[in-house]
């Protein structure tokens, strides 16, 4: 079975059991590390895996022939993405922004989403340009002066000040107060023409391996996280893997929903194709 996800710990913590054959008659994986940008554009434009990992924010793209599943995915509170400048600037208001150019890990990403609801609402004429970069180049790249502000997600949370770096919004604090729902990050798809109660079944038991023998994943993760410490992964696994990975539930669900549906009232996305919520709910 084909699977794409990516190397960060949330993920690695989550599929370790299924991906080292620790979970009884699951199917053995073919597994690919990508970066989320990749991930969401490969949903929309082909069916080459039987399992992926994308943004919420995506899922009005995806191709008909993948179903969204009710577990493996990153909802959360306290965990959404940032908005960052260089620490020498005076002024870190919204209002700061204006006309600026401003890296973004994806253009289809969750953080990009909650970005443009937000800016829509507080940034006095818009931004300026918008530059993709993976996500682990963004930081460095506001600090050495390449972008004006940088939208960055995960273990950044934790290391923005080690770059020198000033908060300007917390967009998962603004979302989370203005619509008291977790924020959604992260989906996991698969394609129907497999056994998809077999693979739910199989990432909640790899879900629940995790929690229940923590150690054992440890080596996995940050031979893959690069250039972290197990303090700063666990961190990350603490906020990106909770109740909703095993389970997204009405909340979890309404949380897409809601967020789907004031980007398409707004013209951000196209129309949410119902087929994607419908089978596995909830």
């Amino acid at each position: 079975m084909k699977i794409v996800f990516s190397s960060c710990p949330n993920d690695t913590f989550i599929f370790h059991a299924w991906v080292h054959g620790l979970i009884a008659g699951a199917p053995k994986l073919d597994i690919t590390y990508a970066d989320i940008d990749k991930t969401n554009t490969w949903a929309s434009e082909s069916t080459t895996y039987d399992l992926l990992k994308v943004s919420c924010a995506a899922l009005p793209w995806v191709r008909p022939e993948y179903a969204l599943l009710p577990c493996g995915g990153a909802l959360g509170r306290g965990c959404g993405p940032l908005i960052l400048v260089n620490g020498q600037h005076k002024e870190v208001g919204s209002s700061s922004l204006s006309g600026k150019r401003v890296a973004v890990p994806s253009m289809r990403s969750t953080a990009y989403l909650l970005f443009r609801l937000w800016v829509a609402g507080h940034v006095p004429g818009g931004v300026g340009g918008i530059v993709v970069m993976p996500f682990h180049e963004i930081m460095p790249a506001v600090r050495d002066g390449l972008v004006d502000a940088g939208l960055v997600i995960h273990e950044a949370r934790f290391t923005y000040p080690t770059f020198g770096l000033r908060l300007v919004k917390d967009l998962g604090e603004w979302w989370e107060e203005d619509t008291g729902l977790p924020i959604p990050l992260g989906a996991i798809l698969a394609r129907r023409d497999v056994d998809i109660r077999g693979i739910i079944s199989a990432i909640r038991q790899s879900v629940q391996y995790a929690w229940e023998h923590p150690e054992v994943s440890q080596e996995y993760i940050l031979q893959l996280a690069q250039e972290m410490d197990l303090e700063v992964a666990q961190a990350h696994i603490n906020l990106y893997v909770n109740e909703f990975s095993a389970n997204l539930g009405l909340e979890g669900y309404q949380a897409i929903e809601v967020l789907l549906g004031r980007a398409e009232k707004e013209g951000l996305v196209p129309e949410m194709p119902s087929h994607l919520f419908h089978s596995f709910y909830p």
